[in-house]
């Protein structure tokens, strides 16, 4: 007996078998697996379960189905594959923060941010979003090929029509084998933009370049916002296919009590698990790489996100958030790769080459669909031709089919005696009596002429590629006006160049407040006003907090932040966040790194020119300094001594001379002294400085003017006592000198806290250690000598312990309408 041939050893080549079995392998995963193709963004799973969806007729005007029910369907109709990666692929095209425009309204536990995962699914429910349908829109018009399913018991969908470019609105990850994708998600609006501007160049028959869709796509808009850091990634990746986005989270500086600062993250990078991130930093602090963390908690809830990171008093919180976005995902690269599937191939393609093979597909659906629409229009035309006929002849066919003794011979003489086709004849024969009547005939011959001009109206697009054109431009751009909403990821600046070249060089208003708050602004947001108004609110401050300083720069050139401690910070004018006229600002520990109790005393603005001037600075202790501008050159991020200080003293007031103006200082205990500004010998930056004025021991200089700025001298004293005096009382004296008394301190009056020099059509602020504000016009003040106590400007109890605190004035006038100078 021989030998089963089965039996037998095949023997074959190992390398070759493994070769052609990897390779098929490796090929099924690239083609029907891991990557999406180029035309409805699609991977395969995905297609099929949005299929399967609307064969179950789950639509979002429907009620939700059970997931366990769609997950069934399509393993059983389409997917061969396990479960859980078909509910895998459902659930993320649920869930919010993983995809920009989801396609599936899910309805129970679909996990969440923190990386939770989803219900089981014969606990959840789905059914498809709304804008799911535009991508599954007249599938049933013939308008994409359809193929046999893994058994050929079914009939799927190649590729779905897709009224949007869902390849870069949504983006997608997916790992093939020896190749990668990873495309990020757009904003809808901008995208369709881009795909209207291709389609209006080709009407007009120009030809459309990368930069003109890269002027209209700014970049990649991510479903959980955050900031892309520079343009020159995206760039990159919209040229090349490949780039690198550096992607951080939006945080916010905000002071505390007892002069704590907490660090509040309100948005992360997309992707990024925020319950490891929160782990990740309670290592740091645990293993001592971060240090000055005292608190660290998650507040996010239905409003929105919300982690808290408390700071030690001592700690600069700017330098403590700079760590935390090196060493954690706060700040996190996106690589992106631009890789899809074109006509069954993976290609790594650019963004105007993305936007071209969705706009040739959709060329593709329209013409098949109005293909379509125009053999049924005619199918339905001819009909009602023949019924037209009929019943123009109508007593004559009722004798016909009459007089025949079965439908086939009444169908037949009706053909051979008016010229009608089998279709027209079977549709007499099923004629309703109803038909003869006057009101149905006039239906049937308004139909038909409503068909007569689709069908020319189809054959018009069919025969001309302009208006095929504007019908895939008038059906995205509604798309577009209903689905499209706001970018939630914004800009920001990674570096000079980069902010340099991105951002115009004009005019800027800058505001800061007493609490340290920041903004810039546009100067039209002054220019409405007449002279002696009130002027209009320059800012929204929290509660007890109030303008300090207001100064007109130009975007491009440099701010000096002069602060308490005697450093000076540099900012360039557009690094400060540009916000609205009312709008609260930001507070500048955001910005720069400060040190704990450091105030910001002075703001100048800096440019390369005028380096023959002087800035001169005063200290609470009587010390003064005059230093040329030009060494003040290169100010570190990080700061730069401005004057070098005393145990226990501090820079009061910094301002910008010409090197030849007169001074006055002003003492706590109601001394003041002029002297000129060429009493004071020029010294380098870290320098102390020489003695302005000599003090006795409990007092210290709480103001320093130069005398060009106002006529009179304004003193007010801690029990809301004030006067001014006019400048003619005082005479110049040397420097270092105990000087001329300015104001009679008594019981009733207290210690002076502020002077400035002022005009008579000024106004003044003064403050309360409680935040109390009173505005008060200095011509309402008296005008008295220099031994004087003043008269009362604000009524204070002097057995409470509010005093005031400062006084601030306010300019106003037809050029800047509002400035207040600190």
């Amino acid at each position: 007996m021989e030998p089963n041939v089965f039996d037998k050893v095949q023997e074959v080549d190992l390398k070759k078998t493994m070769e052609k079995s990897y390779i098929d392998y490796a090929m099924s995963v690239i083609a029907a697996r891991a990557l999406p193709d180029v035309r409805d963004g699609l991977k395969p799973v995905q297609r099929r379960i949005l299929y399967s969806m609307i064969e179950l007729n789950n639509g979002p005007d429907k009620p939700h189905r059970k997931c366990a029910r769609i997950v069934g369907d399509t393993m059983g109709k389409y997917h061969p594959h396990g479960d859980s990666s078909i509910y895998g692929a459902l659930v993320n095209m649920a869930q919010e923060w993983a995809m920009r425009y989801t396609l599936v309204d899910g309805h129970g536990n679909f996990g969440s941010v923190d990386g939770d995962g989803a219900a089981a699914m014969r606990y959840t429910e789905a059914r498809l979003s709304k804008i799911a349908m535009e991508m599954l829109s007249d599938i049933n018009k013939d308008t994409v090929d359809f193929a046999p399913n893994f058994d050929e018991t079914e009939k799927e969908p190649v590729v779905l029509p897709s009224r949007f470019p869902n390849l870069l609105v949504n983006g997608t990850q997916g790992i093939a084998v020896g190749m990668a994708t990873n495309i990020p998600p757009h904003n809808l609006r901008e995208v369709i933009s881009a795909v209207d501007k291709i389609i209006e160049d080709r009407m007009e028959e120009r030809i459309t370049s990368l930069d003109d869709v890269i002027s209209l796509v700014k970049g990649p808009d991510f479903p959980t916002g955050a900031m892309i850091l520079g343009k020159s990634g995206i760039q990159d990746a919209y040229r090349t296919g490949r780039g690198k986005i550096k992607v951080r989270a939006i945080t916010d500086i905000e002071p505390m009590q007892n002069g704590k600062h907490r660090i509040i993250v309100t948005e992360l990078p997309y992707m990024v698990n925020k319950a490891r991130l929160i782990e990740k930093i309670a290592d740091l602090v645990k293993d001592r790489r971060i240090d000055g963390i005292t608190d660290l908690r998650d507040e996010s809830n239905r409003e929105g996100m919300r982690i808290v990171i408390e700071l030690r008093k001592d700690v600069n919180p700017q330098i403590v958030l700079n760590r935390l976005l090196k060493h954690t995902q706060l700040e996190d690269t996106f690589g992106v790769i631009m890789l899809a599937l074109v006509n069954n191939e993976p290609h790594v393609l650019n963004l105007l080459q993305m936007l071209e093979y969705y706009l040739k597909h959709q060329e593709e659906v329209v013409t098949r669909r109005t293909r379509y629409d125009l053999n049924k229009a005619e199918e339905r035309a001819h009909i009602l031709q023949g019924l037209l006929i009929a019943l123009d002849h109508i007593d004559e066919v009722i004798r016909i089919i009459r007089g025949s003794d079965t439908v086939a011979i009444a169908k037949q003489e009706l053909m051979q005696r008016f010229g009608l086709s089998e279709v027209q004849a079977q549709a007499i024969v099923d004629m309703r009596l109803r038909t003869l009547t006057g009101l149905e005939r006039g239906r049937l011959e308004a139909e038909f002429k409503e068909l007569e001009e689709k069908i020319a109206y189809y054959k018009s697009i069919l025969s001309d590629e302009k208006m095929l054109l504007g019908v895939i431009r008038d059906e995205i751009n509604l798309v577009a006006e209903k689905y499209g909403d706001e970018r939630r990821t914004i800009f920001g600046i990674d570096d000079e160049m980069d902010a340099e070249d991105l951002i115009p060089d004009e005019d800027i208003v800058v505001a800061m407040t007493n609490l340290g708050y920041i903004k810039r602004m546009s100067p039209d947001n002054f220019h409405s006003q007449n002279r002696g108004g009130k002027g209009i609110k320059g800012m929204q401050t929290i509660e007890d907090d109030f303008m300090t300083d207001l100064l007109m720069t130009t975007s491009h050139h440099s701010i000096d932040f002069f602060t308490s401690k005697g450093k000076v910070y540099r900012l360039k004018a557009y690094q400060i966040p540009d916000a609205g006229r009312t709008a609260r600002g930001t507070a500048i520990v955001n910005l720069l790194q400060l040190q704990p109790d450091e105030k910001i005393t002075a703001m100048i603005p800096f440019n390369n020119e005028g380096n023959d001037k002087y800035l001169f600075m005063a200290t609470r202790s009587g010390m003064v300094k005059k230093t040329k501008l030009s060494q003040y050159a290169n100010v570190r991020k990080n700061g730069l001594t401005a004057i070098v200080l005393r145990e226990g003293d501090e820079l009061i007031e910094v301002k910008a001379s010409s090197g030849d103006e007169d001074i006055i200082l002003v003492s706590k205990k109601g001394m003041s002294i002029i002297f000129s500004e060429r009493d004071v010998r020029k010294t380098g930056r870290s320098s102390m400085g020489v003695k302005g004025m000599k003090l006795a021991s409990d007092d210290e200089v709480v103001g320093m003017q130069l005398t060009r700025q106002g006529e009179a001298l304004l003193t007010v004293s801690e029990f809301g006592m004030g006067k001014r005096t006019l400048l003619s009382e005082f005479r110049r004296q040397n420097r270092g000198g105990r000087g001329l008394i300015c104001h009679k301190l008594t019981d009733k009056t207290g210690d002076l806290i502020g002077a400035k020099l002022v005009n008579n059509e000024r106004e003044i602020l003064l403050i309360t250690n409680e935040g109390i504000l009173i505005r008060i016009a200095v011509s309402d003040i008296s005008v008295i000598g220099r031994n004087t106590s003043g008269v009362k400007l604000m009524s204070i109890d002097r057995e409470s312990n509010i005093r005031v605190a400062s006084i601030a004035k306010v300019r106003e006038s037809a050029e800047k309408d509002e400035e207040t100078e600190n």
